[in-house]
């Protein structure tokens, strides 16, 4: 996602981005087609076509790519935290993994590709 924000005004392929990431091609087009069916992203077919952003780099978080590719952001065994129970000595640990899933979840909303790129170009100075 960071890779195809980076070229707002372009169509990325499928090879390009696996190239540009060092990701196998298929499973690379298994984590677009997540993508795009959660709206993150649009496909445009054809000799030009390509992947771009559904949404302005802004409006689209971290979260929202993570819970695409991933479902739940955070998980205890496979489950929910909400779902954890324990006994005795760690009876009180549920309230922490909640507490992490919090912390989290509002991190990873509150951060979007924008951010990402700003703190690269602050960090390298360009693009």
């Amino acid at each position: 996602m960071l890779a195809i924000a980076a070229l707002p005004d372009s169509s990325v392929t499928t090879r390009e981005l696996a190239t540009m990431q060092n990701i196998p091609a298929t499973y690379l087009s298994s984590i677009l087609s997540d993508l795009r069916r959660a709206g993150l992203l649009k496909s445009r077919s054809g000799t030009d076509g390509g992947y771009g952003l559904a949404r302005p780099a802004g409006q689209i978080s971290i979260g929202d790519i993570m819970r695409a590719v991933s479902g739940e952001l955070a998980s205890i065994r496979s489950r929910p935290p909400h779902t954890i129970s324990y006994h005795g000595a760690a009876t009180h640990l549920p309230a922490l993994w909640r507490a992490v899933h919090a912390a989290t979840s509002e991190l990873l909303d509150n951060t979007t590709l924008d951010d990402l790129l700003d703190s690269r170009e602050r960090a390298t100075g360009g693009p």
